[in-house]
């Protein structure tokens, strides 16, 4: 079993605004420990505006306190009556989640049964000491940077599966292939979407985040790889066109990197599609129906490429860095 760094900064957290609270003389020292333990968050924005809501929320908590207790009484009933009338205004005001840290500093003063300013100081302290341990243990973030790159490195390792097990399959339809690769692309994108949002959020500052374009174009382009399956499941016959398009999917998942080379295989693709057009007409209904899924075939990756392609700027000199390379080897 993993301990989560939320878990390990709570455990710490805790005990350091307990301690804090007690050793200044606070009656209610345990309350810190609590507004501590609420105020931890995945994240540093969400630490900032959890300590903004749950601080507004507070003030607005002993404000009703002091009203209600001191106008009313200190009964039960009336703990009630001040619940009613504040929630919805936290409500409206867009800082309900500090509903629960606030109630804690409410029934803290419902118990010294005689509201006074030292009193209303003394939770003030313990707002204080709660939210700023909260946020001094969030600045601390660790990185998923390493995370995002593994991740990139493993979603383009399954396109390239995919794309050569499209182009095997168009070459011999007998060959079979449980397709787990898609379904482990899948699973990727999902969690880097989680991640690079986690990262956007502790990164408040920086507008822009470098895998969230990279991760939105690999999913853009694994849609239009699920829209390939069937019409390869469908490609019934093996004609010549069909030998070379099947060298352009092997040729087009040997090329699945970062960089964008994507305009040398578009103009290939346009010299496919002139293939096209200079072949001799179908003759059977099966020909025709292998064409046209071969041509439509063509349309998808096309798309796929173009993605990739307004993704960044060309970058030509990737693949002849990398030949550079593996001519050294």
């Amino acid at each position: 079993m993993r301990i989560g760094y939320r878990t390990i900064k709570t455990a710490i957290g805790v005990p350091v605004a307990i301690s804090i609270a007690q050793l200044i003389g606070i009656n209610h020292f345990v309350s810190a420990g609590i507004l501590t333990m609420l105020c931890i968050q995945p994240s540093r924005r969400r630490s900032f505006f959890s300590a903004r809501d749950r601080l507004l929320a507070c003030l607005i908590g002993i404000t009703f306190s002091s009203l209600l207790f001191e106008t009313l009484g200190y009964y039960p009933a009336v703990i009630g009556l001040l619940l009613i009338v504040f929630i919805p205004v936290t409500v409206y005001f867009n800082i309900s989640p500090g509903i629960i840290t606030s109630t804690v500093i409410v029934l803290n003063l419902y118990n010294s049964g005689n509201i006074t300013l030292p009193r209303i100081g003394e939770q003030l302290l313990i707002i204080l000491i709660g939210i700023g341990t909260a946020l001094i243990l969030n600045i601390y973030m660790p990185s998923v940077e390493q995370k995002l790159r593994t991740m990139q490195e493993e979603l383009e390792m399954n396109f390239q599966k995919i794309l050569s097990e499209i182009a095997l399959y168009i070459r011999d339809k007998d060959r079979a292939w449980d397709g787990k690769e898609l379904i482990m692309a899948e699973d990727i994108l999902k969690e880097s979407t989680r991640l690079v949002s986690l990262d956007r959020e502790n990164n408040v500052l920086r507008s822009e985040h470098t895998y969230y374009d990279y991760f939105a174009m690999r999913k853009e382009q694994y849609k239009l790889l699920r829209k390939m399956m069937p019409l390869v499941s469908r490609i019934e016959n093996v004609e010549l066109i069909s030998s070379e398009i099947a060298d352009y999917f092997e040729k087009l998942s040997e090329s699945v990197h970062p960089g964008n080379t994507a305009i040398l295989f578009l103009d290939e693709l346009n010299t496919l599609r002139d293939t096209f057009q200079t072949i001799d007409l179908p003759r059977t209904r099966e020909e025709f129906e292998t064409r046209a899924n071969l041509f439509r075939l063509l349309h998808e990756i096309e798309d796929y490429l173009v993605i990739k392609n307004n993704f960044k700027e060309s970058d030509i000199s990737f693949v002849r860095n990398r030949k550079k390379k593996t001519k050294q080897a």
